[in-house]
């Protein structure tokens, strides 16, 4: 074999290495930011004057009763780092047609290759590696910075949600975590 064969083959093989490491790193995510500016839910609540009457009396007094007229906060708190530095809010709000969401205020994380934003049932002080499990998938992280908000499916019993988490997927660690719990 000469020379020359084996080095277009060991250059075809670093070539395909480099490829496939470019890929699976995307080192460039060190130096880049994506940044999200949606609109928060943020939780507003109104009086109303209502009237109702008492037992055995021809006359009606008016009571004053706070009704949500918005959005309403079910829980928030700071997000904690686990492998990278990261700062900002999560809030689970509840919509006033009975959809729920949560809301990142001010997120600022490392930018990573295959982030996704998971509602664990996991307290936000558990180790990194319990992340992993008891989740429901909220879909890809919109950006590491900004304002973002991602919907809830309906059927998940909030009951079980302990955080928020920020994960990547492709290499099983956690950017950051949020407490959830409610009250």
């Amino acid at each position: 074999m000469s020379k020359r064969v084996v080095v277009i083959g060991v250059a075809g093989v670093l070539v395909v290495a480099l490829v496939v490491g470019l890929y699976l790193f995307q080192p460039w995510r060190l130096f880049t930011d994506r940044t999200a500016d949606e609109a928060l839910l943020l939780p507003t609540s109104t009086t109303t004057t209502t009237t109702t009457a008492s037992v055995g009396s021809t006359t009606q007094a008016p009571t004053t009763t706070t009704t949500p007229a918005g959005p309403v906060a079910l829980a928030s708190g700071p997000f904690r780092s686990l492998d990278y530095t990261t700062t900002g809010s999560a809030t689970l709000v509840q919509l006033p047609d009975g959809k729920r969401a949560v809301q990142f205020e001010a997120l600022d994380t490392s930018d990573g290759p295959d982030l996704y934003v998971y509602l664990s049932d996991k307290p936000a002080d558990s180790p990194e590696a319990a992340f992993d499990s008891g989740f429901t998938n909220l879909g890809k992280l919109k950006a590491n910075r900004g304002n973002q908000v991602y919907e809830v499916p309906a059927e998940l019993d909030l009951s079980t949600v302990r955080s928020v988490v920020i994960w990547c997927k492709r290499f099983s660690e956690g950017f950051g975590v949020a407490p959830l719990e409610q009250g």
